[in-house]
């Protein structure tokens, strides 16, 4: 004898099948169709769904609105053999790839040479490294 052919001695009660007919009626109690006469119907409020369906793993954030601006170093502009930059002189130099993208410049670095800046925001640290240097800002 093998544990696979171990058998009971009685027989199991078979439970009673709710649903499919029979004594119960047709309907077994539930009605006449429609989704709450469904076997697995579920009802659930919006909200609920709403949270099921967001993302929940790492690194998920919602798109951002703007895109960021893009972070030019000083010593990116130190660089530059023109005295005057702009992003129409970026894009030359493939630094940004179209006069369209944001730009901030960031004070990374140092600058020797006056330059003149033109037509994007200045960190307040970059600003001060650009006048000490003889440079402008407008």
């Amino acid at each position: 004898m093998r544990l696979h052919e171990l058998q009971p001695k009685t027989k199991r009660p078979s439970q009673k099948r709710v649903g499919r007919g029979g004594k119960r009626g047709t309907t077994s109690g539930k009605g006449q169709k429609g989704q709450k006469s469904r076997a697995g119907h579920k009802i659930r409020p919006a909200q609920r769904d709403l949270v099921i369906r967001t993302p929940k793993r790492r690194g998920y954030k919602n798109k951002p609105k703007h895109p960021h601006a893009f972070a030019l170093s000083l010593d990116i502009i130190n660089r530059l053999s023109e005295s005057v930059i702009t992003k129409e002189v970026l894009v030359e130099h493939r630094i940004i790839r179209s006069a369209s993208i944001p730009v901030k410049v960031v004070a990374n670095g140092s600058i020797e040479h006056a330059k003149e800046i033109v037509g994007f925001p200045v960190s307040d640290k970059a600003a001060q490294k650009i006048k000490k240097s003889g440079g402008s800002i407008k």
